[in-house]
């Protein structure tokens, strides 16, 4: 089958409190208004390039239990191919958001993709996680982001990929663990170590990006209440694959998935804020930001 988006990111089903009031202590008690469940991980990453038009597969394994039938359905109504299911468990996350950030709680029994997994497929691109770098073949196009624990894994020692990654995702945080720098633009040009682009988001603030010996910044978005802020770095990354595989720029690309991840926290849940790709355009337009060849 053709592919544009091959995703080996670890996929998880997620239950999402919607209305909590506060986190609770030890020992305390508190409430929501109601509890959503939906495709989290990288299963937000396939559905946002699928909206967004890229042909794309979710490598990453599904458990053989009813959250992952529960996810494998949502992402087949989608139309995005689903691999065949491995292991008697899917990762689930628990998503607590309370004012404009959230917290998780996840249960991962650490079924990854293989290699042998993408053979089938011939992707145009990948969507990995760091920890996957070895598992990339050495001519594929590559587009990682990077979670806690990737970041503690890897904190002061860069993976030594065979290739430079296509673009590297990182938040503020990440960056600093990542590189030891506090400073999101020097962190930003170590990471250019790994990556051709090395992207450092910086939530409401926007993001940085070094490219070769450029360094870009894009402007956050203030378009209204922060409602959901989970999957906002994983659609991140599917806009800026989007972009840069139908041939933008590399600032064009950026400002496309700052938008993108920008609006999708107006939205309870990741796919929630997964817009389809000609709302987007039509957002892009009203920012005027150029429009691309799709």
């Amino acid at each position: 089958m053709k592919v544009d988006l091959a995703v080996v990111t670890p996929a998880y089903l997620d239950y999402t409190f919607v209305g909590l009031e506060s986190l609770p202590g030890p020992g305390e008690e508190r409430f929501a208004g109601d509890m959503l469940r939906s495709p989290g991980g990288g299963a937000i990453t396939a559905v946002g390039a699928r909206r967004l038009g890229l042909e794309t597969a979710l490598v990453a394994p599904l458990g053989d239990d009813l959250a992952g039938r529960f996810v494998r359905h949502a992402l087949e109504q989608e139309g995005i191919a689903v691999g065949e299911p491995r292991g008697s468990r899917t990762p689930t996350t628990v998503v607590m958001p309370v004012g404009g950030e959230r917290s998780m709680v996840t249960v991962d029994p650490g079924v990854r993709a293989r290699a042998s997994d993408l053979e089938s497929l011939s992707p145009r691109a990948i969507a990995a996680t760091l920890e996957q770098c070895d598992l990339l073949p050495g001519d594929t196009c590559a587009f990682v982001t990077c979670g806690d624990d990737d970041a503690r894994a890897f904190a002061g020692r860069l993976p030594n990929p065979s290739r430079k990654m296509r673009a590297l995702f990182v938040n503020r945080r990440e960056a600093a663990v990542l590189t030891g720098v506090e400073k999101p633009e020097e962190a930003a040009r170590r990471l250019t170590e790994v990556a051709e682009t090395a992207v450092v988001t910086l939530g409401p603030n926007g993001a940085v990006a070094v490219m070769g010996d450029r360094l870009i910044s894009v402007d956050g978005l203030d378009d209204g209440p922060v409602i959901d802020t989970t999957g906002a770095g994983d659609l991140f990354a599917a806009a800026f694959a989007w972009a840069d595989l139908s041939g933008a720029e590399p600032e064009l690309s950026l400002a496309w998935a700052n938008l993108y991840a920008g609006l999708s926290v107006s939205a309870h849940t990741g796919i929630g804020g997964a817009l389809a790709r000609e709302r987007l355009l039509e957002e892009g337009q009203k920012r005027g930001l150029p429009a691309l060849a799709v």
